[in-house]
């Protein structure tokens, strides 16, 4: 059974961004995924990475744990988030500082130190991020340059060998309308699919 490992980091519970991990999951019971849902603020998801786990190989806390199992075994990651200041919320990059660790997403050969090159670990053969914002798209591109797009894209995802990366950007979530926050579940709904489609193609 192909397994989704779903991401969603904004503190109200009411936000687009929960809209959006809702319909991930809707759509990926439907097609009967193994679903790991993680609402990191529900969660107490702690983001600090500790001086005891500078090595960054393990750590002590049964949830970063259960994290890292998650993501290994996932054949697709679905991250919902708002683009606050160009960042994901620090609760999100923490979970980047204490899962996204050697020996879970990433590592290096034999012989080769950190500042070598390593070699990606993850399976997934698909990474969703799917993305809130107040900012026009062409601000964020031109006057911005699209952080986001870099951190998930060649940072966190391509990092980890994932190179098939897939971003929606949503918004301006202040102008929206019912019917537009509608037209863009169904958009984040397709993307979904089309990646569980994807899925069905991986040789076996």
């Amino acid at each position: 059974m192909a397994r989704i490992d779903i991401l969603v980091a904004n503190p109200n519970p009411a936000s687009f961004a929960h809209a959006l991990g809702a319909t991930v999951r809707e759509r990926a019971a439907k097609a009967g995924l193994a679903i790991a849902f993680h609402d990191l603020y529900a969660e107490g998801f702690d983001p600090v990475l500790a001086t005891g786990e500078r090595d960054n190989r393990s750590s002590g806390d049964p949830l970063v744990e259960r994290h890292c199992a998650d993501l290994v075994a996932a054949d697709l990651v679905a991250v919902c988030h708002p683009n606050w200041w160009g960042m994901p919320p620090a609760i999100l990059k923490g979970w980047i500082d204490r899962v996204i660790r050697p020996g879970v997403a990433y590592d290096y050969p034999a012989g080769v130190d950190a500042a070598g090159v390593p070699v990606g670990l993850l399976k997934a053969r698909r990474a969703l991020v799917f993305n809130t914002s107040n900012t026009v798209p062409d601000r964020e591109r031109d006057v911005f340059g699209d952080p986001l797009e870099r951190i998930w894209g060649k940072g966190v995802f391509g990092f980890s060998g994932i190179a098939d990366v897939v971003r929606r950007v949503y918004g301006p979530m202040a102008r929206s309308t019912p019917e537009i926050r509608r037209a863009w579940l169904d958009d984040c709904a397709g993307a979904v699919d089309d990646a569980i489609a994807l899925l069905a193609q991986r040789p076996a």
